[in-house]
This record gives structure tokens, C-alpha cells and sequence, in this order.
């Protein structure tokens, strides 16, 4: 099993994007945020983005709230410096229509019920948006290193179809036969569609409402000159996403649904050429008396329990039972990680691995983060 340097990772200067993606439960948006605030004590101007929109980054941050511009954390060590951000997808998907469009057409596409419902909630919006956003950051050059925390579970990877996925949707059939009433114009049209195509959008009325069907012919009309940018920007940043300066991380828990998560992430980001640094892997438990075995505390916990006479021990003798049967139950979970990494390793053997050891307690502000850096750059042996 090969080891992975978080810290050279972190502190080479050709490193400037790094992606976190891993399944839900499992501390991908903590191990994000440990990461950048560990790169910016170490001298780097690093922006944290996070596409999860739980609120766990800004209070472990110190920050009241987190949006679409990225905000300073204050409270950082070193000459680095430290932002975090959390996408807004309608605001990015705003910020593209008014960078884009003339203000009169740009107002047109930003009033229309189809749009409003497209850049709220459709599906795939959020991960192109996320391309969108990622490309923003990134062609500003504002930062040396951008930390991206992705949704969870397989969601997670959903961004890399992002620009063949939309783009398939503004240039579907469907899509372009609605548009045809507005191409055409006025009572030419509406003739061609009775002679033409008349059961077609009639079937299609009945499907989506007649009012809908204008509000899409109106949308589609008034971003038409927008489609190929959507396109060009998001192949351009899939393409950066593959080349030299952007590493993934996988982040997993030593237990055997979230590495499944894990081999899925390390397959499909083989397969689209995605450039993997390594596997961290979350929340290992540890035990400060590794010589003692599970099976020998179990041996000494029994003896005592069925030897032990002495009244005035009676109450220390069951104490020290319990805390033994504790310590074997510990060293049995650590026996089944150790198990389950394993075998993970052993199908995967080229995937560098860092463990980080749990905390005793749930991550709450900046020096719960050191310590999780901490143990990411300097692994326990």
C-alpha cells in the first residue's frame, strides 16, 4: 500500500485545483475545508467551494453563512490566506445570462417562468453550474489553489457529464421542435404547424400545457446565441479537470458501502483520464494499547469476572472488565478496517492511501480542522 503526501500535494505550486468526492456520512466537506485551511497556514491563497449546500463548512469556519462570493476566514496562521464560498446555482446561472446576453435580452431570459423553474432546480443545472463556477474562479487567478467539496455519493462525479449532458438537452429534438413557432413567426408559422406538425405539439400540449410550451419557445428563442458558449465553457473546464495542476481526492470511511463508493469514483475517474492523487480515508479508529489483543482483554475480562470475590473490589473488578471488553470491542473494529482497507488496496495497489485517525468528537471550528490537517499531513504510523 503506497502512502499519500497531502502536504506535498498541497505545498507544490503546480497543484491548483483539487477535487474532493466521495459518498454522504463519510467527512468529504470537513477534509475539504481541512485541507484548505492547512495549504493557507502553509502559504498558500486558497478558495474553498463547496457544492454541498450543507452548512457545516461556514461554522466550522467561523463564518454566519456562506454564498456565491467567496468571503475571507479569518483567524487563519501564516502569510496565506483563506476563502470559502457555497454555489448558488440560480445566482451563477444569473451572473452567465448578464456576462453573456445584451441587458435587454439578458432581462427577457431572467423573467421567463421557464428559465426561473431551469436555474432553480433542473436537473443537471447544479453540476453545470458547478463547471460554471469552477471556471470563474479559475480564470480570475485569484487564488493559488481551489478546494472543491462536491456533492455526496455519485452525484458527486455527475459534473464531469455536465457539458455533454446539458448541451444534449438545449440541442435535443425536443427542444429545437418547440422552438419552431418563434423561428418562424406569425400566421406562416402557425399554418405550417397545423398542416405539419400539429399532432405533434398538440400531444406535447397536452403533456406539458399550453403555457408552458410558450415560455419554453420563448426561452429557447432568446438564448438561442447562448447555446454554444454553455457548451465551449463547460468543455473548457472538463478539459482542465484532466490536465496538469488538478488532482482528485476520494474521500472514504474504513467500512465496506463507503469503500464500494470509493472503488466507483476510482474506476469511472480512470476511465474519463481524470487525474487521481489518492484515497483518504476518514475517521480510522485507533487504540493506545495496540499490544493488547482482543482476544487476550476478552481472556483477562472473563477472569476477573468469574474470579473476583473480594467485596471492597467487587465495584473496581467490574469497572476494569467493562473497560477491557471495551478495548476488545475497539480492537476488533480496528481489526475489520484494517481488513476491509486491505482489500480495497489489493485490487487497487497504484492508488496511494493517507488514514486519518478519528476525533473524539464531532469538527465545530478552526482548530477541530488543524487537528484533521494535522493528520492529514502527518499521518499516525
Amino acid at each position: 500500500m503506497t502512502g499519500l503526501d497531502i502536504d506535498t500535494l498541497i505545498d507544490d505550486p503546480a497543484t491548483r485545483i483539487l477535487v474532493c468526492c466521495g459518498s454522504g456520512g463519510v467527512g468529504k466537506t470537513t477534509t475539504a475545508a481541512a485541507i484548505g485551511l492547512r495549504a493557507a497556514e502553509r502559504g498558500r491563497r486558497v478558495v474553498v467551494l463547496t457544492i454541498d449546500p450543507a452548512r457545516r463548512l461556514a461554522q466550522s469556519m467561523g463564518l454566519t453563512e456562506l454564498d456565491n462570493t467567496p468571503r475571507v476566514v479569518k483567524g487563519t496562521r501564516g502569510e496565506g490566506e483563506l476563502q470559502a464560498m457555497m454555489l448558488d446555482m440560480k445566482r451563477t446561472f444569473d451572473e452567465v445570462v448578464l456576462a453573456h446576453a445584451e441587458p435587454e435580452r439578458a432581462k427577457a431570459i431572467m423573467e421567463n417562468p421557464f428559465y426561473q423553474s431551469l436555474s432553480a432546480g433542473f436537473a443537471g443545472t447544479q453540476e453545470y453550474m458547478a463547471m460554471e463556477k469552477l471556471g470563474q474562479l479559475r480564470a480570475e487567478d485569484r487564488w493559488d489553489l481551489i478546494v472543491v467539496d462536491t456533492p455526496p455519493s455519485r452525484s458527486a462525479l455527475d459534473f464531469l457529464d455536465a457539458p455533454s449532458r446539458l448541451g444534449s438537452f438545449l440541442d435535443g429534438k425536443v427542444i429545437r421542435l418547440l422552438t419552431a413557432p418563434a423561428k418562424v413567426g406569425g400566421r406562416s408559422a402557425m399554418k405550417f404547424l397545423n398542416v405539419g406538425m400539429g399532432l405533434i405539439t398538440g400531444t406535447l400540449g397536452k403533456i406539458f400545457g399550453a403555457q408552458l410550451l410558450t415560455d419554453v419557445q420563448t426561452f429557447v428563442s432568446a438564448m438561442d446565441s447562448m447555446f454554444g458558449g454553455f457548451r465551449e465553457r463547460a468543455d473548457r473546464t472538463y478539459q482542465l479537470l484532466k490536465a496538469e495542476g488538478t488532482a482528485f481526492l476520494v474521500v472514504a470511511a474504513p467500512e465496506r458501502d463507503a469503500l464500494r463508493e470509493a472503488a466507483y469514483f476510482v474506476d469511472r475517474l480512470a476511465a474519463d483520464a481524470m487525474p487521481l492523487a489518492g484515497l483518504v480515508l476518514n475517521r480510522v479508529h485507533a487504540s493506545g494499547a495496540p499490544q493488547l489483543t482482543a482476544e487476550r482483554a476478552l481472556a483477562a475480562a472473563e477472569a476477573l469476572e468469574e474470579n473476583g470475590t473480594a467485596t471492597a473490589t467487587v465495584e473496581a473488578e467490574t469497572l476494569a472488565a467493562g473497560l477491557l471488553r471495551l478495548h476488545a470491542e475497539r480492537m476488533q473494529v480496528m481489526a475489520r478496517e484494517r481488513r476491509t482497507r486491505d482489500r480495497f488496496a489489493s485490487v487497487y495497489p497504484d492508488v496511494p492511501i493517507v488514514e486519518v485517525a478519528a476525533l473524539p468528537g464531532d469538527v465545530h471550528d478552526l482548530d477541530g480542522l488543524r487537528a484533521i490537517g494535522e493528520r492529514l499531513g502527518s499521518p499516525a504510523e
